[in-house]
């Protein structure tokens, strides 16, 4: 595989664009950073589309424009900021390279804000999901326990993602460091719906405690 199908494949553009410092809503809206943007018009996620300037295209495309560099080098810089492994022409016994990146204290902040705001944004949109197709279909129905959790949890993990998007690089560290546990316990919470909902077992009757 070469750098750019390993790129294309293990890096969103949502990845990159929270990664290089563009605040992304919780629905995949940003502002555009191609035009003079005064309100979201950019949709990111494995691709991007701007409405406003018609900019479209992949995370290669997007990280060249960003930072005015050829197809291959943003490749490349892509590459190193996510520590993508790819086939670098096959100059070693084993015929790959990994392109590896000293990661300062920095850019290994960075990367876990980038992984808390991704994880929050998944749960949001599962406990929208689940609000709507776990709702009580009449008054005298039972309460499905997914119903409940969105009923609990959406304003709070709303009030997270608000803090990742428009509080200070304080409150913002504050946040990944206080809330660090908590997120991987939302992260596993969700693959373990993940993996019971692709296995025809959706009726999970265990709550979320946060």
């Amino acid at each position: 595989m070469n750098v750019f199908e390993a790129v294309k494949q293990n890096v969103t553009t949502r990845s990159a664009a929270v990664f290089y410092g563009i605040p992304v809503s919780w629905n995949g809206m940003a502002r555009c950073p191609f035009h003079d943007d005064k309100n979201p018009s950019m949709k990111v996620d494995r691709r991007f589309h701007c409405f406003g300037c018609q900019a479209d295209g992949n995370v290669i495309d997007f990280t060249a424009l960003l930072f005015d560099l050829s197809s291959k080098e943003a490749a490349l810089k892509l590459a190193e900021d996510f520590s993508v492994g790819f086939d670098a022409g096959g100059h070693d016994p084993s015929g790959r390279k990994s392109v590896r990146m000293k990661i300062s204290e920095e850019q290994r902040y960075h990367q876990a804000e980038q992984k808390c705001f991704r994880v929050l944004c998944d749960y949001l949109h599962l406990l929208e999901h689940w609000k709507i197709e776990y709702a009580p279909k009449q008054p005298e129905d039972t309460w499905h326990p997914f119903f409940v959790e969105a009923l609990q949890q959406q304003s709070y993990i709303e009030y997270l993602l608000d803090i990742l998007l428009t509080g200070s690089i304080v409150e913002r560290a504050a946040l990944v460091a206080e809330h660090g546990k908590e997120v991987r316990k939302i992260e596993q919470r969700i693959s373990e719906f993940a993996a019971r909902h692709s296995a025809g077992c959706d009726e999970e009757r265990r709550c979320f405690v946060a």
